[in-house]
């Protein structure tokens, strides 16, 4: 491949040229010669090329190339090696520019004489950045905390909670969190305010401090009047919390000491009154973990049957159905409810007295009206009553004729499910003198006789 000189490259030629004439004082003979061996080496640059190893690999070694004056400066590499471009992507030698960008890594040092020196700027390093965390307003903060504590009431995760509340909640606002859980307790069962009282102890040292709790008491004390008006037991509810957080170690006692000194209304002073009553029994930091009771499906089974039984026995005492059905709804145990009506038809059975089979057969119609117990439940208790009948005969003889009389005082109010129909006893067997029946049975089997 040849290449063609430029015109830069013929008029560096015909300089040196000039540059190697002879003198004049030269003979014609000698001018001749050097003429002809200008134009023979004229002729040889045109027809000159670069050769290069990797296209060439049979050259042993490269054609050198002119050093023409032009090429004296450049960056290009003299070895004919590489596509033409400038050394170390125009970074090395001296006066250069660099590599494009470069001029961003120097660190740049403003002088304080500079006119254009601003003082100011940032880029001096006489300024410091902190980290500004903006203070929700109280309102804010309230209506964030009421759907986490709703949720806490669902699960029952504290920490769950706990990683809820300090996404929002700052160190001189987590007051409000310990005053809004106990604000929506009060409205709620027994059961969420012993919920209620875990997550204090468990957000104590995480969210907030005993300050913040003594505030947030503090604080709840001023609108227990208003609190009155929609709980109207906020008072004894409220010393509850009070002295299971003492009870918990959240709270100091002298708080409440304090606080009793002077207290800012009349609501208040009961309050701490008897949360200082509960602290100053025998044994009452013991007796306070469970103030709240041991509401729903945490008790044992013996403790709910008993409880279900003494709610049976005072309901054939005072006669109260309204009563009766609160007493349900604190059990809590929806699951269970088919002990309760197993119960209450075992009671019928044993006490043979058609009174008591009257007011018990309310009391279960009165249930299934209510839907406070379902008829999956309401059947499964009576199937668990036919399932164990071999073994109530024994203790109660009569326990198949009083059966068969109260599902039809009980039939006569609400409806059984088809399951408990199909499996209640005929009155196709053997009748005894001993149940009751007086040998009406056996006589008329004799009079059809005759």
């Amino acid at each position: 491949m040849e290449v063609e000189p430029t015109a830069s490259d013929l008029e560096n030629v015909a300089a040196s040229d000039t540059d190697n004439a002879k003198p004049a004082d030269v003979g014609a003979g000698d001018a001749a010669t050097s003429h002809t061996e200008r134009l023979k080496r004229r002729h040889r640059n045109k027809k000159l090329a670069r050769t290069n190893s990797k296209e060439n690999p049979g050259a042993s070694t490269p054609t050198p190339l002119p050093r023409y004056r032009s090429w004296k400066n450049s960056r290009r590499p003299r070895n004919g090696h590489g596509r033409g471009l400038p050394k170390k992507g125009g970074a090395g030698g001296k006066g250069v520019w660099g590599v494009p960008g470069s001029e961003l890594l120097e660190e740049y040092m403003e002088d304080e004489n500079d006119p254009n020196y601003d003082s100011e700027a940032v880029v001096n390093g006489d300024i410091e950045f902190k980290q500004v965390i903006v203070e929700a307003d109280p309102e804010e903060i309230v209506r964030k905390c009421e759907p986490v504590i709703l949720e806490y009431f669902e699960h029952g995760d504290t920490d769950a909670a706990a990683e809820d509340f300090l996404e929002f909640v700052t160190a001189k606002r987590s007051h409000l969190v310990c005053e809004t859980i106990v604000e929506i307790a009060l409205e709620h069962k027994p059961s969420h305010c012993e919920m209620a009282s875990v997550l204090i102890s468990d957000l104590y040292g995480r969210v907030f401090s005993a300050k913040d709790i003594a505030t947030a008491f503090e604080h709840l004390l001023e609108k227990l009047p208003d609190l009155v008006l929609d709980t109207p037991d906020a008072a004894v509810l409220l010393s509850n919390f009070i002295a299971r957080c003492v009870a918990d170690d959240c709270l100091a006692p002298r708080c409440v000491t304090q606080q009793l000194a002077q207290p800012p209304n009349a609501a208040a002073r009961q309050a701490l009154h008897r949360a200082d009553t509960l602290l100053s029994m025998k044994q009452g930091l013991v007796r306070l973990d469970n103030i709240w009771g041991v509401g729903g499906g945490i008790r044992p089974v013996k403790s709910l049957i008993r409880q279900i039984q003494l709610l049976l026995k005072e309901y054939l005492t005072c006669g109260d159905l309204a009563e009766a059905m609160r007493c349900v709804r604190e059990l809590e145990v929806p699951h269970f409810h088919h002990e309760l009506v197993y119960e209450t038809v075992l009671l019928a059975l044993e006490t043979i007295n058609s009174s008591v089979e009257e007011q018990l057969s309310t009391f279960l119609a009165e249930l299934h009206r209510c839907t406070l117990v379902t008829p999956d439940q309401m059947d499964r208790g009576f199937i668990r009553v036919l399932e164990d009948m071999s073994d109530i005969v024994l203790d109660v003889p009569l326990a198949y004729i009083m059966l068969d009389r109260f599902l039809e005082r009980c039939q006569a109010k609400f409806i059984l499910g088809p399951a408990v129909i199909q499996r209640m006893p005929s009155r196709g067997r053997k009748r005894f003198v001993s149940e009751g029946d007086g040998g009406a049975i056996k006589d008329h089997a004799l009079k059809l006789r005759e």
